[in-house]
This record gives C-alpha cells, sequence and structure tokens, in this order.
C-alpha cells in the first residue's frame, strides 16, 4: 500500500470527495494538508492519520517548508496517492512542490461510485 497525501481547505462541497478516499482503508498513512479552520472542524478518526497545518496567507515557500517538515522521514516508499480536489491553488503548489522536492514519485487519485480512481 501507498500513503496518501491530500489537501483538506476551502471549496464549497470539496471535503466530501477528499474524506471518502480518506476513509477507505487502503492508504498507509493519510497526510492531509489543512487550514487551522479546517484543523478545528476535521471530525475524522483513522489510525495513521497526520494532519499537517498551514497558513494560506503565508509566503509560497513557507508553506511549503511546513509541508516538507511535515512529512520528511514519516512517507514510506518512493511514491504517494495525491488528491487536491480542496484547497486554493497556492496550497496546490506548495504541496507538489514539496513533494516533489521530497523525490516522491505521484499519482492522482480521487474517489467516484464509491471506489478509489487513478487519475
Amino acid at each position: 500500500m501507498t500513503d496518501l497525501v491530500a489537501c483538506l481547505s476551502t471549496g464549497k462541497g470539496t471535503w466530501t470527495n477528499v474524506l471518502q478516499l480518506v476513509k477507505k482503508e487502503e492508504f498507509t498513512n493519510v497526510f492531509l494538508i489543512v487550514n487551522d479552520w479546517a484543523k478545528d472542524n476535521l471530525k475524522l478518526e483513522r489510525a495513521n492519520l497526520h494532519v499537517i497545518v498551514v497558513d494560506a496567507n503565508s509566503k509560497l515557500q513557507v508553506i511549503r517548508g511546513m509541508i516538507i517538515a511535515g512529512l520528511k522521514d514519516k512517507v514510506k516508499g518512493l511514491e504517494v496517492a495525491v488528491n487536491i480536489d480542496s484547497g486554493s491553488g497556492k496550497e496546490h503548489t506548495a504541496i507538489l512542490s514539496a513533494l516533489i522536492n521530497l523525490g516522491f514519485a505521484l499519482r492522482f487519485v480521487s474517489f467516484e461510485n464509491e471506489e478509489i480512481i487513478e487519475i
């Protein structure tokens, strides 16, 4: 199995798809990149759930650094499943930059018709 890195932030109606992915037991670890509001309102229990809180108002390099610090030496394997259905372009750019900087191969995933799909 692989680890999932997903953004859970802004965007009306975007949490449903991300949370459906997270609830599937197909991932060894789940790393959610969230803002303060999401952290305070997230009601999710899952073993091996790791929450990385970022401030979307920070500079891009700062956000990327927070994500790198939250993932470094915690993600197992050479590949990660990635979902960026939720969040802003700035958060997405920081996530992708951090994952590439850490040397991971990326596999984009989503949730449709009750199953995980690879994009």
